[in-house]
């Protein structure tokens, strides 16, 4: 990890730092801690720093992200393609919910990716967060897409809200063939769910997949999301 900067919670809370060290540095967009701990996670998240985790010489670090840029979703872009439209209307066929089952949506995570870093220090750091009372404006949620006929997670997530933003952290779908086009249906509905609860916009992340771009999200680059986050939070 030599070649990324150590951040700490007071690189965080120094506003000096943060503005003119961190969100001007266009050559540095990943940092390192080896601290798992929930305020410290949450003013990272605060500052818009999105974090993943890391293992080396079998020591798992956390690895905030300063991104370039960011995808974000403006409601009124959504796009629904007719695939998913159709499967909005067959309503019988699935149920939608919030909150509803964080724990199976992790496993299913674990599952289903192979490269997946919510594990470890990470993964109980999560479910801390998840029952975490903070001062702050923070709450970890998952959503989940489910068949009615045998009640199973076919598509799901976990993300977190601060102020009236929701940020996407990692998510699943079921890979058979009667399940095409679920992921994407759950992120209609997750979108749906958000725009119905005057939430101001859906950050996604890194920008670089295609399903996040035809879903209608927009490319900014992080000065341009900087100051629309800083505004909402």
């Amino acid at each position: 990890m030599a070649q990324i900067p150590y951040i700490t919670k007071d690189d965080i809370v120094n506003k000096d730092i943060l503005f003119e060290y961190i969100y001007n540095n266009q050559e540095i967009n990943y940092y390192f801690s080896d601290k798992f701990d929930c305020e410290f996670y949450i003013l990272l998240a605060r500052a818009g720093f999105i974090s993943v985790s890391y293992s080396e010489d079998d020591i798992q670090y956390l690895l905030p992200e300063m991104q370039f840029e960011y995808a974000v979703l403006d409601f009124e872009n959504l796009h629904i393609s007719k695939k998913v439209k159709k499967l909005l209307k067959q309503k019988n066929l699935y149920s939608f919910s919030i909150d509803q089952d964080f724990d199976n949506v992790l496993k299913l995570i674990d599952k289903y990716h192979k490269d997946n870093w919510i594990v470890g220090d990470y993964l109980n750091l999560l479910k801390k967060l998840y029952k975490y009372n903070s001062d702050i404006s923070f709450k970890l949620i998952s959503c989940e897409l489910k068949a009615q006929s045998t009640d199973e997670i076919i598509a799901g997530e976990v993300g977190y809200i601060i102020g009236s933003t929701y940020t996407s952290l990692s998510g699943f779908s079921l890979k058979e063939k009667q399940y095409n086009n679920w992921g994407k249906l759950q992120m209609v509905l997750l979108a749906k769910y958000l725009q119905k609860n005057d939430f101001s916009f859906w950050n996604l992340g890194h920008p670089y997949m295609k399903y996040k771009l035809d879903l209608g999200a927009k490319v900014l680059n992080r000065i341009d999301f900087l100051q629309r986050w800083l505004k909402m939070i």
